[in-house]
């Protein structure tokens, strides 16, 4: 699905560097090197500090790890209809709340697709700014998380502490 991305840019991140990538009309993904799921070499140019929506990512992660608000850019996650359901559906899950797979799908009328629902979650392309990192499994445990589970429990950290 690379052919979706046109252009990409590190950002240093307390967490470890992060890979941004955009499409023509939105962010299409962002991810922690090594993480799961990341595809790896992109081929495609490198940012040269010129692209707005690529800065406006930048600066959104800034703000986020500064425990401030910030503005979501456009986002364009290439998947499946049923995927992107589910990642607009994680948008809604509010910081220091996180949510349970069986709560997601029911949220989305779908709470016999908990295990669909959970491998879309999975695949989520945009770390950090789409959260599946609140997602947790139904005791409040730390699930899978692509990025790693001590990325994971540092994120939900964070957001409890500014929530």
């Amino acid at each position: 699905m690379n052919h979706h991305h046109i252009r990409q840019r590190r950002i240093a991140t307390p967490l470890g560097p992060l890979t941004a990538a955009r499409s023509a009309s939105g962010l299409s993904g962002l991810w922690f090197d090594g993480q799961k799921h990341h595809p790896g070499e992109l081929g495609v140019p490198q940012d040269d500090g010129s692209d707005a929506l690529l800065a406006a990512t930048e600066a959104a992660l800034t703000a986020y790890f500064s425990g401030k608000s910030f503005e979501l850019p456009p986002l364009d996650p290439a998947g499946t209809a049923f995927q992107r359901e589910v990642w607009q559906a994680l948008l809604a899950i509010a910081p220091g709340q996180p949510a349970t797979y069986g709560a997601l799908a029911g949220r989305l009328g779908r709470a016999s697709a908990a295990r669909a629902l959970g491998a879309a979650v999975g695949r989520n392309p945009i770390s950090v700014l789409v959260p599946c990192h609140r997602v947790v499994g139904a005791n409040g445990s730390l699930t899978g998380y692509a990025g790693g589970l001590d990325r994971k429990q540092a994120l939900l950290k964070l957001e409890s502490a500014s929530a």
